[in-house]
């Protein structure tokens, strides 16, 4: 279109002969023809699709955005921290230095200056006090203050926060717990429940302008007086899609996560891959809140009754590796390759079962006492391709186990698994590749995350987990960890099945050069939309 215009033009000006005016004419249109076509490619580049199967990711507001990665991402668009990471590892955000006092355990922020709200009022020392008291108050999901004893402004653009005991995951809850303009939180009462104009008000690059929970879709704007700069991209769009290949194709999407089977025709297109380390657990929760799921032999004779190699090939085109019963994955630092594993073995599972009173029937199935061994499978539906929760079925009724297998939408599932309204539950979560604090909030009975397996039933466990949290020094806190996988392989509150490849692409016309970032975002989300791509 821009050629055809151009083309016009330079006739029209022809026709004018070559007097002065006709010259002026001709170079007047000239430069229009250049500011048009200027435009056009500018606006070619001032936006950023990005594709999601889910779309609802709630509101992106601290309190009110959903409980997993997706939905922090957005939250962290208009939202910044005291400080971030990038390829680099932790870098300056809010505040411009930091370091840590340990006659004190105490650690100075030395805020930048400069820095505006989205409504154009400045950050003060006094909005991030606030914040450490708001949340402690108000307790929100990605963070933990328990460690914090108090919190006061040092100088003019200074702030201290004081620990009760040394605590080592506290830089990874800063690089993720979004600061909070005092001005618009100090009123509200129930954050969970408040969604107004000025809750949208952050520090972040982007402002919020829309979200249609129908629709999935999301838009942010550049906000012009970033203090890093006005990011590269004026507008950044979250789209539903359930078929990210398609919307990669047809420019629908710049960038998307895929399945690893679609790299090939997206590299042919000229896309860009990303491949990210095993951060990604895939896993069945078990409700060892009940009968017979509270027994740790029963948990340790489903584990060896279900072939996770073959849910891999079966489900996933062999794109996945068998995960640790340990939780952590082996390219974490502190994995520990001598955790004890349970090996596909339907016989040992039989073995175990009958051990433990149940009699198998002539129909293969087994009952105890007379009431047949029937359990209830909840698996999602994000996905058509996702068959975990059918092979699973089958390798587990192969064995005599009577399964009830109930697909659910994702929140829906996540809703029953936190009320513990199921028996199995296949699920999942990130995080494997941060700090292993991760592994409290998977493992303590106190935690609200809805993949946690929130398992009180070994009090060593429990205590490990709290020392690790403790320790600062990275080989003690290394050997902790090493018993903690162990511990937790033998208890098995839940299984772990297997890391699924965590891949992306992306379209590298738009000019951004997206990552995953090591040890994933803030305390370990393995997403690769990580915000600091987006900027100058």
């Amino acid at each position: 279109m821009a050629k055809k215009f151009a083309l016009t033009v330079h006739q029209n000006t022809q026709e004018d002969g070559d007097s002065l005016m006709a010259l002026i004419q001709r170079c007047t249109l000239s430069l229009i023809f250049i500011l048009f076509f200027g435009i056009i490619c500018f606006a070619g580049n001032s936006e950023i699709r990005i594709a999601d199967p889910s779309g609802d990711w709630g509101f992106p507001t601290p309190y009110r955005h959903y409980p997993r990665g997706p939905g922090y991402i957005r939250m962290s668009m208009v939202f910044d921290t005291l400080i971030w990471k990038d390829t680099t590892g932790v870098i300056p955000a809010l505040a411009e230095s930091w370091s840590y006092e340990p006659e004190t355990l105490s650690y100075l922020f030395t805020l930048r200056q400069g820095v505006k709200w989205h409504d154009g009022r400045p950050l003060t020392p006094a909005d991030v006090i606030f914040t450490f008291q708001y949340l402690k108050e108000h307790p929100y999901n990605f963070v933990r203050l328990d460690s914090v004893s108090g919190c006061e402004i040092a100088g003019e653009h200074q702030v201290r926060v004081k620990l009760h005991e040394p605590y080592a995951p506290f830089l990874a809850y800063m690089a993720t717990m979004p600061i909070l303009p005092e001005h618009v939180w100090n009123k509200v009462k129930d954050p969970k429940k408040y969604v107004q104009p000025d809750s949208f008000i952050g520090t972040g690059p982007y402002t919020f302008v829309d979200f249609n929970k129908v629709k999935g879709t999301y838009l942010f704007e550049a906000f012009a007086d970033y203090y890093q700069g006005r990011p590269k991209i004026d507008r950044l769009i979250y789209i539903k899609a359930d078929d990210p290949l398609l919307a990669l194709l047809t420019g629908k999407a710049d960038l998307a996560e895929i399945e690893p089977n679609m790299v090939k025709i997206l590299e042919k297109k000229g896309m860009t891959i990303l491949r990210n380390q095993r951060g990604w657990n895939k896993k069945l929760m078990i409700n060892h809140t009940k009968e017979p799921f509270s027994n740790k032999e029963f948990r340790h004779a489903l584990a060896y009754a279900i072939n996770r190699q073959e849910i891999i090939d079966k489900a996933h085109q062999g794109h996945g590796t068998v995960a640790s019963d340990g939780l952590l994955s082996p390219d974490h630092e502190f994995y520990n390759p001598k955790t004890p594993s349970y090996e596909y073995n339907p016989a040992k599972a039989r073995k175990i079962l009958t051990s433990l009173g149940y009699i198998q029937g002539k129909d293969g199935f087994f009952a105890k006492d007379g009431k047949p061994l029937h359990v209830r499978l909840l698996a999602s539906t994000v996905t058509t391709t996702d068959r975990d929760g059918e092979i699973i079925r089958h390798q587990l009724e192969q064995v005599g186990i009577a399964v009830d297998l109930q697909m659910q939408e994702k929140t829906a599932a996540d809703t029953q698994i936190k009320a513990w309204d199921f028996d199995l539950a296949v699920s999942g979560h990130g995080g494997l590749l941060g700090d292993t604090v991760m592994l409290n909030r998977m493992i303590s009975p106190k935690s609200g995350s809805v993949n946690s397996a929130r398992y009180g039933g070994s009090k060593k466990l429990l205590g490990l987990l709290k020392e690790q949290l403790r320790t600062m020094d990275k080989e003690k806190r290394r050997r902790i960890l090493a018993e903690i996988q162990k511990i937790y392989a033998e208890e098995l509150p839940s299984l772990s099945l297997y890391y699924p490849e965590s891949t992306a692409a992306y379209n590298p016309k738009k000019g951004i050069s997206w990552y995953f970032t090591p040890g994933g975002i803030g305390t370990g989300i393995p997403l690769c939309q990580n915000k600091a791509a987006l900027l100058r």
